[in-house]
């Protein structure tokens, strides 16, 4: 299959991720209402990545999700739960074992990560907060 599109999944990422995606299973120490696969048959996981891609791609609400790909309740419940289960932490390391065996990652060198965030004493030189004229002070 020829990707298309930037959130299309590749036959050979498939591959690679197809394992890693983690499965529910039933608790033993509950009592259910219907029988094992009762109900509506489960998203296919593909799909799902593929849609969960499509949102962090082109930036949209879960919301807005295509009807083409599914419920979108029902893809951000598999988003949430792949998250608590490793399931991204654990693609991108075999993505990073890839492109090791593949190209070769520089190990030795290495980056910190940063953060811009605002100066905890600038707010003295800032003055007054203009959306406050007009409130009452205590």
């Amino acid at each position: 299959m020829k990707q298309q599109h930037s959130w299309e999944i590749t036959g050979d990422f498939w591959k690679q991720a197809e394992p890693l995606i983690p499965r529910k299973d039933r608790d033993s120490r509950k009592t259910y209402r219907r029988k094992p696969g009762g109900g509506r048959p489960a998203m296919e996981p593909r799909k799902v990545l593929e849609a969960i891609f499509y949102v962090l791609r082109t930036g949209i609400q879960w919301k807005a999700i295509p009807k083409a790909f599914g419920a979108a309740s029902s893809i951000h419940r598999y988003f949430r739960f792949w998250c608590e289960q490793g399931f991204f932490q654990a693609l991108w390391i075999t993505g990073l074992e890839s492109y090791d065996e593949a190209r070769g990652i520089d190990w030795t060198w290495l980056s910190a990560d940063g953060c811009m965030s605002k100066a905890p004493l600038a707010q003295e030189a800032a003055g007054k907060n203009p959306t406050d004229r007009g409130k009452k002070r205590e």
